[in-house]
């Protein structure tokens, strides 16, 4: 089966951390149950005063994503300007919320007007604009960062980013997170405007959240108080069954899922 980042319900344990009706969360198999033989890489979930759900997203890897590459990498100061590309996403929503919080201008991007208006209007970005309707997104950068880019998060590659060095402020940084729209390619598109990395003194570093599991405690303690006292909105797409979760998946590729995408395999 494919594994994936899920919530499990302990049904038998012979490991001494885990115990029958504990819930647990992390790497779990595509199926309704699963032997798991290396436990020591869940985590064993302590609130449940929470959705269960946030387990595999604002509470786990895409959580613990946004804020590592944002808070490590990007080190936002009060006034940055701040993009995010694929804002809309179980990351990229997160980045948002975080910038702003952090005294930053922010601006997405995403694929529908649906999207877009989730943007602004749920998720508190200054602007956003549809991708999709862009002739140019050098003008369209330019439209919205008029002084340039501080903070780039990166998600999706491409044309995207080549019109972002274009636009980057001098020393700024860019935290390349994913690029979405470059994985099912043949041959990934290039790169042209490398030279504004040296023209502008830009750092680009890579992110992989394996390296950073070592700050779920510190996740935990930020954003736990902002989800009960509801100053975060985080935004799920739940689709109910096994039997969904293959077209779930291919959905992403195309946009079609609107926030962090969920399969739900039982209810309790």
């Amino acid at each position: 089966p494919i594994s994936g980042y899920g919530v499990a319900k302990v049904l038998d344990s012979t490991h001494p951390d885990f115990n029958k009706g504990d819930l647990v969360s992390g790497i779990t198999n595509w199926e309704e149950y699963s032997l798991i033989t290396n436990p020591e890489s869940l985590i064993k979930i302590q609130h449940t005063d929470v959705p269960l759900s946030y387990y595999t997203g604002i509470l786990g890897m895409a959580g613990l994503t946004a804020y590592a590459c944002f808070y490590e990498i990007c080190a936002p100061k009060k006034g940055d300007t701040v993009f995010v590309s694929a804002a809309s996403g179980a990351v990229g929503q997160l980045v948002g919320q975080f910038a702003k919080l952090s005294g930053c201008y922010v601006v997405g991007s995403a694929g529908s007007k649906e999207k877009v208006d989730l943007l602004k209007n749920d998720f508190g970005f200054d602007e956003a604009f549809n991708y999709k309707e862009e002739q140019d997104l050098d003008i369209a950068l330019k439209r919205y960062f008029p002084n340039g880019i501080d903070i780039y998060f990166e998600n999706v590659g491409g044309k995207m980013l080549d019109a972002v060095l274009c636009n980057m402020r001098v020393h700024g940084r860019i935290a390349v997170c994913g690029m979405i729209s470059q994985y099912n390619l043949n041959r990934p598109e290039g790169i042209n405007n490398l030279m504004f990395l040296i023209l502008k003194r830009i750092r680009m570093e890579g992110f992989l959240v394996v390296d950073y599991h070592h700050l779920y405690p510190k996740l935990f303690e930020m954003i736990l108080p902002l989800i009960r006292e509801g100053k975060i909105t985080y935004v799920e797409d739940t689709v109910e069954g096994l039997d969904n979760a293959p077209a779930a998946l291919v959905g992403l590729f195309s946009g079609r899922n609107v926030g962090k995408q969920v399969v739900a395999i039982a209810h309790e």
